[in-house]
């Protein structure tokens, strides 16, 4: 027992410098800290299975030895084809410049889409999906953080299955702790067909994965690479309002078709690479008609500069009559914070959409704990109390709009691989904004005066959480 002990002393200490060497924010180093030494025997163990940033390490060695990924040292090209470039040159000089400051943040070129939908709910999203894998000639690609074992998950296996039959190449990329549930016996027949399936790390210590930190969260489907789908859903029942615990599930997804399509295809590709070690071919570029100028936003720990966060800030600042977001899970850092006080500060109607009750209890009450600061400066803040808020979508003035994986919290911002799609579409504006409007009404407005009177039991509670923030 003393052995033991001593042991679990040492990896106390241990863990302070590999700590401290990783150069995480101050806020984060502080909040690991504190639990690696006043937790003693459980905080190393914690910080072994959260904190740590191997899989960081792992990836960048992977992909110096993916040619299809763009250099981090080579400046991006201002478009991927000529009608792009053409469109973005139309645009007002300020939105230009916009596009431009989002592809040196990302390092990846600006994109269009020749055709975009929105597909409010899990009624319009599945449907689409479904058809498009029937009508597959060529190549399936789908990568999902969750993927259910129910009857909503069998029945998606079940037409990939039949894709695979018919000779299409389906591959499959999961996520190892999203969908942990789902079971070697429920994938058999896909595999059977000629399915390719890769998991994307997660807590097996059967093959070798230990990795519960640094999440695969995007939600990305490419049917032979000339459609895409992006958004936030997932595959499961409850996304199709068949769950009680959850209720009603609020999630949105866009497809589209352009040139766009095989921007998303490099992420597919990257994933798939350091999943598999497999390098998907690329294919030749077309000519597509460039009606939607657009920016792929690819955050992860692998991507130092954090652009998810700075692009989600700089859309921020660019927006001077409105900002309305929804994220499913809100925990902002102190540059998100400052920038929506900021944008509220000067006039501009910022409007937040976050949920009441969620699956993570503790990130609402956390989240609460800014709500103080963020009312003070003019933001409206709305939770929805009419189900399931899991959405992460975004309208700024009349023109830009934002659909994708990623929550305003520090996991997305810094920690998870997320995926978002920023487009310039007035109509789709709208059809976004409508949504918002809708869900708005059916959400409770925090109102500053009562929220200040709430017991101090919950100012208890959030204040203990908050310190928190960076680990959750």
């Amino acid at each position: 027992m003393k052995i033991l002990l001593l042991l679990c002393y040492l990896a106390t200490w241990a863990a302070v410098p590999h700590l401290l060497f990783l150069k995480k924010r101050p806020a984060a180093t502080l909040a690991w800290l504190w639990a690696i030494l006043f937790i003693p025997f459980f905080g190393p163990l914690v910080y072994c299975l959260f904190g740590t940033d191997r899989l960081r390490r792992r990836r960048l060695k992977h992909r110096a030895r993916f040619s299809a990924w763009p250099s981090p040292q080579r400046p991006p090209a201002s478009a991927t084809d000529d009608a792009t470039a053409v469109s973005i040159r139309n645009l007002p000089g300020r939105e230009r410049q916009f596009l431009q400051l989002l592809s040196r943040i990302n390092q990846l070129p600006a994109s269009s889409a020749e055709e975009l939908r929105v597909l409010r709910d899990a009624r319009e999203f599945y449907p689409a999906l479904e058809q498009r894998i029937q009508n597959a000639k060529r190549d399936i690609h789908l990568e999902f953080y969750i993927w259910r074992g129910d009857e909503t998950g069998g029945r998606f296996l079940r037409l990939l299955a039949d894709a695979a039959q018919r000779g299409v190449t389906v591959r499959l990329l999961l996520d190892g702790v999203g969908s942990f549930g789902l079971r070697r016996r429920q994938l058999k027949d896909f595999r059977a067909a000629g399915g390719r399936l890769a998991w994307f790390q997660g807590l097996d210590p059967r093959r070798g994965r230990f990795v519960l930190n640094l999440r695969n969260h995007r939600k990305l489907q490419i049917i032979d690479g000339a459609v895409a789908f992006v958004g936030g859903m997932n595959i499961g029942r409850e996304h199709e309002g068949l769950d009680p615990l959850f209720g009603h599930w609020r999630d949105v997804q866009v497809e589209a078709t352009g040139s766009v399509v095989q921007a998303l295809q490099e992420v597919f590709a990257d994933d798939w690479f350091f999943a598999t070690g497999e390098k998907i071919p690329r294919r030749p570029a077309t000519v597509h008609r460039a009606a939607y100028p657009m920016h792929v936003l690819v955050g992860g720990a692998d991507r130092a500069n954090e652009p998810m966060s700075k692009s989600i800030v700089s859309l921020l600042h660019e927006a001077t009559t409105r900002v309305w977001i929804a994220t499913g899970y809100f925990v902002p850092d102190d540059v998100l914070l400052a920038a929506l006080e900021l944008a509220a500060s000067r006039g501009v109607d910022v409007r937040l959409l976050v949920a009441e009750k969620s699956d993570h209890w503790w990130l609402v009450i956390a989240g609460r704990s800014y709500y103080d600061e963020l009312l003070a400066a003019g933001v409206r803040i709305f939770e929805y109390s009419a189900g399931t808020n899991h959405a992460k979508i975004a309208v700024a003035d009349e023109h830009w709009a934002m659909v994708g994986s990623a929550n305003l919290d520090y996991r997305s911002m810094r920690l998870n691989f997320e995926l978002n799609l920023l487009f310039r579409s007035p109509e789709h504006n709208a059809a976004l904004a409508r949504i918002l409007e809708h869900d708005f009404a059916a959400s409770q407005e925090i109102d500053p005066a009562a929220f200040a009177r709430r017991p101090f039991r919950r100012k208890w509670a959030e204040a203990v959480l908050r310190p928190l923030s960076p680990m959750l």
